[in-house]
């Protein structure tokens, strides 16, 4: 069990390597990209500073928590389009029956559709996301829980993702409900929970878990909390556990397209 867990994860970190290989084939655009990214973001900031120059905290959060709460976002927004872009196309990979090429594979069908391809932009974010842990506050025990928690967050948007294309299997057209539901998992995000109420906050930490991908882990990086550092790993494990079961329960009724495309 476990040398396949290892065989697999190898097989997953090479897939991934060789990806980014291709993007590096064109170093200019490879780094503008992530230059860009990282400009992009910072230009967002400004709207913070306008803000917090007319009053103290938003939502209960002050200008360095929401420094810190745009870099948990951005950081899991980068792992999982870095590490796992292709999940967030997995209703088009569906629908246009090109699963074919890795059910032939001897290897997890999910992980060698999602890390077939990495998006370079999304080192821009990961970049940012730890100058604004720098700007908020460094130390080794915040640098552990911060990387920690972009991982658990990235792993989560993943899970979302898959769930969402996974759809696909059962029903059409369902790539616009899962880009709109993506989009509103990151879009939420960079937003201090204060500012909502009643079911809207409720949603955020259920149908919409972005408390917690964010929220949770800002309020644990803040004052640290062991209870709630383990209710973040155990949602991580279920919502990945329910991709993986959705995606294959769903993979059962795929139609082969008759598509072969060799993948190089």
């Amino acid at each position: 069990m476990l040398t396949a867990v290892k065989n697999q994860l190898k097989i997953t970190l090479l897939t991934i390597k060789f990806a980014l290989m291709r993007e590096m084939l064109n170093k200019v655009t490879f780094v503008t990209n992530i230059i860009f990214m990282i400009l992009n973001n910072a230009s967002f900031i400004v709207q913070w500073i306008v803000l917090y120059s007319l009053k103290d905290n938003v939502g209960g959060y002050t200008f360095n928590q929401v420094l810190l709460l745009w870099g948990i976002a951005a950081g899991t927004y980068g792992v999982s389009r870095f590490f796992f872009k292709k999940a967030f196309s997995l209703a088009e990979t569906i629908n246009n029956g090109k699963l074919d090429s890795f059910l032939v594979q001897p290897k997890n069908v999910l992980l060698s559709v999602i890390t077939t391809d990495v998006e370079p932009s999304a080192i821009g974010d990961i970049l940012y996301a730890y100058i604004m842990l720098f700007i908020y506050g460094f130390s080794i025990e915040k640098f552990l829980l911060f990387t920690l928690f972009i991982f658990t967050g990235g792993f989560m948007l993943t899970a979302i993702a898959v769930i969402l294309g996974s759809l696909s299997f059962w029903f059409n057209k369902t790539d616009m409900i899962a880009d709109v539901g993506n989009s509103l998992t990151t879009n939420f995000a960079t937003y201090p929970d204060g500012i909502f109420k009643g079911v809207v906050k409720g949603i955020l930490y259920t149908i919409i878990p972005v408390g917690m991908i964010n929220y949770i882990p800002i309020k644990i990086l803040t004052e640290f909390n062991l209870g709630l550092t383990i209710a973040v790993l155990g949602f991580t494990i279920f919502m990945i556990a329910l991709a993986f079961f959705v995606f294959f329960k769903g993979l059962k009724k795929y139609s082969s397209s008759n598509l072969m495309i060799a993948r190089l």
